[in-house]
């Protein structure tokens, strides 16, 4: 393992076409000298990591704290700092994170039981969370010194958005980078911000990411939605921002888990591939959200009378058979759902243990069961909103908001069971997948 290492590191020393300079004149050299302080203080702290029930007790804690000012987050149309506060104090922003810069490399089924712990408390933070913690595991994808450069600062967030609207030009070391993003979530909590693009290169462009300083952009303040509206997906602007090389990596490496940086970390968990696993961050919250509607159904319902000149009114709402039937309906669609995910995850992480990759069938399947997984939760959240009757709509009852911000969710194009289907379905059918796998 160590061996391995030390080669990457020298052909990071080496290597003159990785001879780019670092902000502040240091180069690639440097890098490596940083880099083999890094690996020691990893190796020195690896049994340090709090244990799984550790987090998701700190995750319950929060998802408490979020759970009392959901309304408040609603109507700021964003994370507020004290929040993102407290994660960070709670550490679980360094679930995904490598060891080498002070992670605990935990993986993606542990990151998902937080992410889905969070949103029971509030739909918004637990996905913006997701995505802010996610982007630890992609910003470990990219080369050395783009790894080097943001972790300097060990809390560093980052915020996304992938769809490749960006417009870049070869420039001396780099690219300039153009374009309008929209749907960023957390971008007002983020130091850097990850934008998809089409990367210039003589052969032709390519589709990837490109990792740019928050403060370089401008985000204009245009999100005002029905559901999810406390993520602050607002639209992201660069003109003309000069992008080092690199701090960017093309899709098709992350999608055949082969990042440039990956290997500088000895846990394969950085070499799965991108949307075989990145997606379970917005599937995540779906799942927590719908966990508890169906606590707070069942509490509702057990303590609740019925009144009114409806059938079986004056009697326990618990006793009556459709308020079962719709309870039934939701656990089972919970269940299969949360059964979906976890499997999908657990086989990424033995396949890419054993030194594998996914292949495309598999790959395809996940996309999959990702927006099928979350159709199952929708459904399971739509079938208890509909039971509650008027009890459902006040807006400081939780279940109206779980039911807005599930099927904001929904309507993500990953989540999009029209598209990811059709694209399930061309492959089954022995036809070319359109779309990104």
């Amino acid at each position: 393992m160590l061996r391995w290492r030390a080669r990457y590191i020298q052909s990071l020393k080496h290597n003159t076409d990785r001879g780019q300079q670092l902000a502040g004149g240091a180069n690639l050299c440097a890098v490596a000298c940083k880099l083999r302080t890094r690996m020691s203080v990893a190796a020195a702290h690896r049994d340090t990591r709090p244990d799984t029930e550790e987090l998701f007790a700190r995750a319950q804690t929060i998802a408490r704290m979020v759970g009392g000012r959901a309304q408040q987050t609603e109507a700021d149309r964003r994370i507020a700092d004290e929040v993102i506060a407290e994660m960070h104090r709670a550490d679980l922003f360094r679930v995904l994170q490598p060891q080498m810069y002070g992670g605990f490399e935990y993986d993606f089924e542990v990151f998902a039981r937080i992410v889905a712990i969070i949103s029971g408390g509030c739909g918004s933070s637990g996905w913006v969370y997701g995505l802010l913690a996610s982007h630890q595991w992609l910003t470990a994808c990219f080369p050395a010194a783009a790894q080097e450069e943001f972790w300097h600062d060990p809390r560093a967030l980052a915020a996304g958005t992938y769809a490749p609207a960006g417009r870049s030009v070869a420039a001396d070391g780099g690219y300039r980078l153009s374009g309008r993003w929209g749907f960023c979530s957390g971008c007002d909590n983020a130091d850097w911000l990850y934008l998809g693009g089409m990367i210039a290169e003589p052969q032709g462009a390519k589709p990837g990411f490109f990792l740019v300083r928050a403060d370089e952009c401008t985000i204009e303040d245009n999100w005002r939605t029905m559901g999810l509206s406390g993520t602050g997906s607002k639209n992201i602007i660069a003109d003309n921002v000069f992008v080092p090389a690199y701090r960017t990596v093309s899709f098709a490496q992350l999608a055949a888990g082969a990042g440039p940086g990956t290997q500088l970390h000895a846990n394969t968990l950085y070499r799965q591939s991108f949307l075989a696993v990145l997606p379970v961050t917005i599937v995540a919250p779906v799942l927590g959200m719908a966990e508890a509607a169906l606590a707070g159904f069942l509490a509702m319902a057990k303590g609740r009378i019925t009144r009114g000149a409806v059938a079986g009114g004056n009697r326990a709402m618990a006793e009556l058979a459709n308020v079962q039937a719709r309870a039934a309906e939701a656990s089972a669609c919970i269940d299969a759902a949360r059964l979906l995910m976890f499997r999908d995850l657990a086989e990424a992480r033995a396949i890419s243990a054993r030194g594998g990759t996914l292949d495309v069938d598999l790959r395809l399947r996940n996309r999959r069961d990702q927006a099928f997984c979350v159709r199952l939760l929708v459904q399971a959240i739509d079938a208890l909103f509909q039971a509650a009757g008027g009890q459902g709509l006040f807006l400081d009852t939780p279940l109206q908001r779980i039911w807005r911000d599930a099927h904001a969710a929904a309507s993500h194009i990953s989540l999009n069971w029209d598209a990811t289907g059709t694209m399930y379905g061309q492959h089954l059918l022995g036809l070319e997948p359109n779309g990104q796998y």
